[in-house]
């Protein structure tokens, strides 16, 4: 019995790590009456989590669990004390406490974003997390741990994902992903402007202009009836003999 009832939890872990992407410590939420139970079944919560689920586990409550257990008093004193061993995860109602199953199914939202499994042999929180897609739920019958099978909610929302109805959470977070890589805004849909990288100036643009020239003077027009004047090219000897041409000495 024990190991049938150990393949059937491997199964359950296995479709929701594929499904819903669970992983590695698995989150384990627990509140007041799953800790009753353990007292007077006498499980080690710490030690036979972690085999029962193949894995490494993180326990957890809330402050409404812890709060709720202080207000009944001395009847579950035995569960506060196994409670508040437990990492306390902060939840919407520090000021104002609400019931612990109220609490528990607020952590979950609508999604279960945080991968929880939950704990607990209260009714009316296990009717309300199976309406939740994606909320693995454990309880203690006949002195032993049981992972439940996947709700019917779970189920209908992965039969619409594989069928292109949905998107997978996983799915989700690699669109935003690549909005935000695109400049995509999440409200208006718009591309978003890029700011554009400050470079170093162009060198070119860093040196001094150079001076302009003067202006040349504008050539002598001959006056009508005035002689041409012509320039004279003188001749001077090289050592060897040969004349080279002298340069141009006009006549003024």
């Amino acid at each position: 019995m024990k190991i049938k009832r150990q393949k059937q939890a491997k199964k359950t872990i296995s479709f929701y790590k594929y499904n819903f992407s669970f992983r590695e410590p698995f989150q384990i939420l627990l509140d007041g009456t799953f800790c009753q139970a353990a007292l007077k079944n006498k499980i080690q919560i710490k030690e036979q989590m972690p085999k029962y689920l193949m894995g490494e586990v993180h326990l957890c409550t809330t402050n409404c669990a812890l709060k709720e257990l202080e207000t009944i008093g001395k009847q579950l004193y035995g569960a506060k004390l196994i409670l508040q061993r437990f990492q306390v995860r902060k939840c919407a109602h520090l000021k104002h406490p609400v019931p612990a199953s109220e609490c528990l199914l607020s952590m979950l939202e609508e999604t279960n974003p945080h991968h929880y499994f939950v704990a607990t042999q209260d009714h009316a929180v296990t009717a309300g997390l199976k309406k939740i897609p994606g909320v693995p739920l454990l309880y203690i019958i006949l002195n032993t741990i049981v992972l439940d099978k996947p709700s019917q909610a779970s189920l209908d929302h992965v039969q619409a994902v594989q069928l292109g109805e949905l998107v997978t959470p996983a799915q989700q977070q690699s669109i935003r992903s690549l909005k935000e890589e695109q400049g995509i805004g999440h409200k208006d849909g718009e591309r978003r402007k890029r700011k554009r990288k400050q470079s170093n100036p162009n060198p070119l643009s860093c040196l001094k202009k150079k001076k302009k020239g003067e202006p040349t003077p504008p050539l002598k027009k001959t006056e009508p009836g005035e002689k041409k004047k012509r320039s004279r090219h003188k001749r001077r000897k090289k050592a060897g003999g040969d004349a080279v041409a002298a340069p141009a000495v006009s006549n003024a």
